[in-house]
């Protein structure tokens, strides 16, 4: 498999680890975009979250939460944006399910929200279409 992340994890690409278990691998991503951008992976290659099994998930989002509070309680940050993208059409470059996190600090000018162009549909038109019966 061509995977940048499995390389990651098995080492054959360096990486600077932050977290290790035996279920997910987080690091320093090597974009030099944010002080602190951290991507968080489970072990097992994963393409996106419709391929998600639900141990996984649990074990990602405990370490997501974990990280998160240590950059605030140890770490001087104010919060952390999460971040994630599933599916070609969503933004995903990197086929290997991921979240990432962003360490923020209160007035860092860092704005991790698109402007959407706002919406063509009513509520109780999507209602309709996006419910769960």
């Amino acid at each position: 498999m061509d995977c940048i992340f499995c390389k990651i994890i098995d080492g054959s690409i360096p990486s600077r680890k932050i977290y290790e278990d035996k279920f997910t691998y987080a690091f320093l991503d090597i974009a030099d975009d944010v002080d602190g951008h951290t991507l968080v992976v489970p072990k097992k290659h994963i393409r996106d979250i419709f391929d998600l099994d639900k141990l996984t998930s649990e074990h990602l989002l405990t370490a997501v939460k974990m990280i998160s509070q240590h950059y605030v309680e140890k770490c001087g940050y104010d919060g952390v944006n999460i971040l994630h993208a599933s599916g070609e059409a969503a933004g995903q470059t990197v086929f290997h399910f991921h979240f990432h996190i962003i360490p923020r600090k209160t007035d860092d000018n860092i704005n991790c929200w698109t402007n959407f162009p706002g919406r063509k549909k009513t509520l109780d038109e999507m209602l309709e279409v996006l419910k769960i019966n």
